[in-house]
């Protein structure tokens, strides 16, 4: 859901900006493929950077998050 007037982060954003060498890898073999699997199956268990550093990836890029009011 996009909040008007901003954009919404997109998928692997970060990992590209940081120039990952997992993205850079990722990036040359066919979306599907064993070996596009077999390189996105690091991200999903041995991502080589935190939560922090992500973190203050978004504050640099002026990122805000939000969610709704449950009030």
């Amino acid at each position: 859901m996009s909040i008007e007037g901003y954009i919404d982060y997109k998928r692997r954003e970060f990992c590209k900006d940081v120039k990952c060498p997992v993205q850079m890898d990722l990036e040359h073999h066919e979306q599907g493929s064993g070996e596009y699997e077999k390189t996105r199956e690091i991200c999903r268990t041995d991502c080589r950077y935190t939560t922090y550093d992500f973190h203050h990836w978004l504050i640099e890029k002026n990122y805000l998050i939000v969610r709704p009011d449950e009030g």
